[in-house]
């Protein structure tokens, strides 16, 4: 291992807590070797008046810090999956894909325990078209307002009473200490998560073999399966972080279980389904799967979503 290593980071509070792991456990793993985060600032980052799904494009929090990457300013890059498009620029890979945190959506609330609990009309935020299909779905009733902002800000305005409720990823919370604010948890059959929620994404250029064999033993194979299933069904639906698509996959016993939504943004029209196979075949299920909604009415409705982009 080189003696001085350069991650590319996001400046949230979250991405450098998420940097900061990787950091200390490279740093462990391999005394004497020291690791400096490199603040980044992303289009995302930038752009905090407007709803994501309205600035277009893919890739709005990692571009910036792929290029630093291509430049070889940083030697490599830790990224949140959700945020990472389906593909990648040619010369650089997701080397490694440690250990899944809580891959679910978190319901946090100062006065109401559950989703159901809401009284009509109440107002809940989100930055997701996939959370916010899925919750007009369950509740056609309640007013569904954009959130934009780091965890923090998204957290003050729920306690500024903005929003009787709002929908945070479970991992961000869990790794910032923060899992007392949520109230409860959706399951998947109730919330189908992001492609690849939970799980960290560290990319690296693909020459950079020494690099990649000195971090191999942060990669955890479950969820480098898991998310390969599911980012397979997303380059096959050619969504960005900004559509309503949704899956999740889990293995046992040497299968894959994958479960994938294509919805339109209203909530009317939720299309879901399950294929399961060997873990060999995750990415051919995921494509499969994707093929599959797109015939069963999926085509029509991302058609319609894209043209609203």
């Amino acid at each position: 291992m080189r003696k001085h290593i350069k991650i590319g980071t996001r400046g949230s509070l979250l991405a450098t807590t998420q940097s900061t792991w990787v950091k200390k456990q490279i740093e462990a793993q391999h005394p004497g070797v020291s690791v400096e985060l490199v603040i980044i600032v992303t289009k995302g980052d930038k752009i905090l008046d407007v709803p994501l799904a309205m600035v277009g494009g893919k890739g709005l929090f990692v571009k910036e810090i792929e290029e630093a990457l291509l430049r070889k300013d940083v030697d490599l890059a830790v990224h949140s999956m959700k945020d990472v498009p389906s593909e990648l620029p040619e010369e650089l890979h997701l080397g490694i894909i440690p250990l899944r945190e809580n891959p679910h959506d978190a319901f946090i609330s100062a006065r109401y325990k559950t989703l159901a609990d809401l009284p009509q009309g109440a107002t809940v935020g989100t930055s997701s078209l996939r959370r916010r299909a899925q919750l007009a779905a369950l509740r056609p009733d309640l007013k569904i307002v954009d959130l934009r902002g780091n965890l923090d800000t998204r957290l003050r305005k729920l306690d500024e009473g903005q929003f009787q409720a709002i929908i945070l990823a479970a991992a961000g919370l869990n790794r910032l200490g923060m899992s007392s604010r949520a109230t409860g948890y959706f399951t998947a059959r109730e919330m189908l998560p992001a492609v690849g929620q939970g799980a960290l994404g560290i990319e690296l250029r693909k020459d950079d073999a020494e690099l990649l064999a000195g971090l191999a033993f942060l990669n955890d194979d479950k969820t480098t399966v898991a998310v390969a299933a599911e980012r397979a069904f997303l380059h096959r639906l050619e969504g960005g972080c900004q559509v309503p698509i949704g899956a999740f996959a889990e293995v046992h016993n040497g299968e894959v279980e994958l479960t994938g939504l294509v919805a339109s943004i209203d909530g009317k029209e939720v299309l879901k389904d399950s294929l399961a196979g060997p873990i060999e075949k995750a990415k051919e299920l995921g494509t499969q799967l994707a093929n599959r909604l797109l015939d069963m009415g999926g085509r029509e409705i991302l058609d319609e979503v894209y043209g609203q982009a």
